[in-house]
Parts: C-alpha cells; structure tokens; sequence
C-alpha cells in the first residue's frame, strides 16, 4: 500500500477509447486490453477501488442527433443507452478474467443491470468489485464528464482518472493538429477557466473544483499508464483545485 496515492478513484473512459481504430463501435480487442489492464491493478493493488464511467459517442451522439433535427431530450435518452451498452461490453471482457464487476444504471433495467443507489455503489467498491455506472446522470443536457465528477463526489473517490484516446495529456491546442502544442504537466481548474482549455465541459469542471478533486488526463492506449497514475507517478496531466 506505500506506492498508492490514491485508493478509491473513478476513471472516465470516451466511448472512442473502446472502439479502436475504426473509431465508432465497440471494438472488442480494444475492450480486452482495457480489462486486461484493470484486472493487472487489481491484481497487483487489490485494495486499490475502482469505478468507471464511460461515454457512449462511439455509439451515438445526442447532440449531433439533436442538430439533424431530433428532439434533444430523446437524442439524449438514446446516448445514455449507448453508454449502458459500453458498460455492459467492458463488465463482459472483466468478468471473464475473474474480475467481479457491477454495472449500475441511472435509468432502470433490472434484467441486466442493478439501478444506480449510492451507498450499494460504495458496498460494492468496499468489497473490492469494479463498479460501472451506466446511463449517464439518467438525465437530459449532461454529458458524462459531469456523470464523472458528480460520481466521484457521491462515492468519495481520491481522484478522477481521464482515459484519453491517443492523447498523453493537456496541451494548449490540440496536438493531433498542432505539432507546436505544448503539453501541460500540472494545471488548476482555473487555468482550464482562463485559458479555455478543453479538457471537460463547464458543468463537470465546476463540480471538480467545489469539491477540489484531482483530476489526472492521461493515454488510455500506453499500457501501464493506469496503474502509474495510482501509484502518482507524473504521468500525463495533473489538475488540482488550487495551487
């Protein structure tokens, strides 16, 4: 236990990030590997707790539904779906290296999935199972950046850990497109305010910072990377709530 940091953290995973290089999907190779990282650090750290939030954009988007002309509150409804169907996938590919795993949902389907209850959420982590919050805030207009912070706040987590697709960390524009970014080692959620960095959206960075949570934006594709933000190694970037 002397090289953990943090023992109870919730990783944000994109959709993008489970759909390999095709981009859109579920790519089940990609769902493995990610498993197969989170069963090596609770193997190797099994009092280290783990929850998960995943996006669903490699599904569906609502707000591009919307923009074609769907009602916004449905086009949403469709994505919280898409998320469940991402966390359903990655509790598969845990369960079947003996990883035990719950998947708890905003909107109810009890057939394959528990409803959301906070105090189970924290029972479960407690006795060492990986917990996958499906379905978003179960509510329109919210991105899963702001499902992230605000369970992370609901559990207590020491941090939130930002899996990026390619992306080692934050940069001053994006270096898919600027060869010239300049990455960012430590940052306040302030300096995300002020120099409009996108990170995450509005509404989940002012959750983060009234309940001064660390936020770590690492590479989910560099193997290791997971287990080194545990261990609070400088990896990607750190983003506190003050200086």
């Amino acid at each position: 236990m002397g090289r953990i940091k943090f023992k109870r953290i919730l990783l944000k995973l994109s959709g993008e990030a489970l759909a390999g290089k095709a981009g859109t999907g579920i790519d089940l190779p990609t769902v493995r590997r990610v498993a197969g990282e989170l069963a090596d650090v609770k193997k190797e750290f099994p009092d280290v707790q783990i929850a998960i939030v995943n996006g669903g954009g490699n599904l569906w988007r609502g707000e591009t539904a919307a923009a074609a002309g769907m009602e916004r509150a449905q086009a949403d409804y469709i994505g919280m779906l898409g998320t469940v169907m991402n966390a359903l996938s990655l509790a598969d590919a845990l369960r079947q290296l003996d990883v035990d795993t719950r998947v708890l949902t905003a909107i109810e389907m009890r057939q394959i999935a528990e409803p959301y209850i906070r105090g189970r959420a924290i029972r479960h982590l407690e006795k060492g199972r990986i917990v996958i919050f499906g379905a978003g805030t179960g509510s329109p207009y919210f991105s899963t950046d702001t499902t992230a912070a605000l369970r992370a706040a609901e559990i207590n987590a020491d941090a939130i850990f930002m899996g990026k697709n390619g992306v080692d960390g934050v940069y001053d524009s994006d270096p898919r497109k600027n060869s010239s970014a300049v990455k960012y080692n430590t940052l306040t959620y302030d300096d995300i305010l002020k120099k409009s960095l996108k990170v995450m959206d509005s509404t989940a960075g002012a959750m983060a910072k009234d309940t001064d949570m660390p936020l770590v934006v690492f590479n989910l594709n560099e193997a290791g990377n997971i287990k080194k933000a545990i261990e609070g190694q400088q990896i990607g970037t750190l983003i506190k709530g003050s200086k």
